[in-house]
């Protein structure tokens, strides 16, 4: 089993690649944004717990949200392999993950970062808010602040992989196919291993 960590800050075509890697390499989408809306609607013990927290303007505490990437996990037996996306965000969420994932006798394999400069990332954000009808897509100080809030919190969760060797930086500007070329040699390295 292989499993990744995709990081991108918004707009930098993380959601794009996503799709391509899943298709690429058979993995199971993990999104916690996603697992968090299906608990919910399947009224499931943690899902109820969640929207209880959430009603009242609570953050879901990382248990729960482990608790859910567990079950997400066991749910996938047959599973190649796992791409993380939006999880984990802080040094205590890896740690928990890994924990996690050692039980299953697997572990990240990569963590796997795309780079934009914040003028890309702007230009790109501020042309997806003409289509996309997402109000934070079409206020530049807005995106500025949604792109420093992820360089901080991601900062710690690279800084707690960078330990074990497994980020990498991969260029995000560039064709589509021309970065998920990359993401793929990145990956094929650390598979032939």
């Amino acid at each position: 089993m292989f499993n990744i960590i995709l990081f991108g800050p918004p707009g930098s075509g993380k959601g794009t690649q996503s799709e391509k890697l899943i298709a690429a390499y058979g993995l199971v989408h993990l999104s916690t944004g996603d697992i968090l809306r299906r608990e919910i609607a399947q009224a499931t013990e943690l899902g109820l717990e969640a929207k209880k927290l959430m009603d009242n303007g609570q953050l879901v505490p990382d248990a729960v949200v482990v608790g859910m990437i567990k079950s997400a996990l066991e749910n996938n037996p047959q599973a190649k392999g796992f791409l993380f996306d939006g999880f984990p965000r802080t040094e205590a969420q890896s740690v928990s993950l890994d924990a996690l994932l050692a039980e299953k006798n697997t572990e990240i394999g990569v963590v796997l970062a795309l780079e934009v400069s914040n003028e890309e990332l702007t230009k790109r954000l501020l042309n997806r808010g003409l289509t996309s009808g997402r109000s934070d897509d079409t206020n530049e100080s807005i995106i500025k602040n949604r792109i420093v809030e992820y360089q901080t919190k991601t900062t710690v969760v690279a800084n707690y992989y960078s330990k074990f060797d497994k980020v990498v930086n991969i260029k995000g500007e560039g064709s589509v196919e021309e970065i998920f070329s990359a993401l793929c040699s990145e990956i094929d390295k650390r598979l032939s291993n």
